[in-house]
């Protein structure tokens, strides 16, 4: 059974910055890829960023890219989503999700394991 616990949400004011850190467990976090998605009120899940198992591929959603950095520590079992010039609509629950082995993607019906997700609110 693989757990994957987020941390690091929480209220800022927009153009500010968040990392969010998810923390997974298991001996095989190495050879999966990890993703980030998100879920606004009254919205569906959405895509934000994912990165494959040795880091050297990463995608991004068009609404992130340039603001957002996804990267990963395979000696922590962690991986991290930098959020700089952050925005009201980035306001959700942040969710890290455990993708399939090796290769990144942007479909979430491919992660198998998803942590409890993370508020970020960013205030106007």
């Amino acid at each position: 059974q693989v757990q994957l616990v987020e941390s690091g949400g929480g209220l800022v004011q927009a153009g500010g910055s968040l990392r969010l850190s998810c923390a997974a467990s298991g001996r095989t976090f190495s050879i999966y890829a990890m993703g980030w998605f998100r879920q606004a009120p009254g919205k569906e899940r959405e895509f934000v960023a994912t990165i494959s198992w040795s880091g050297g591929n990463t995608y991004y959603a068009d609404s992130v890219k340039g603001r957002f950095t996804i990267s990963r520590d395979n000696a922590k079992n962690t991986v991290y989503l930098q959020m700089n010039s952050l925005k009201p609509e980035d306001t959700a629950v942040y969710y890290c999700a455990r993708g399939p082995l090796k290769m990144a993607t942007m479909r979430g019906s491919s992660y198998d394991y998803w942590g409890q997700g993370t508020q970020v609110t960013v205030s106007s």
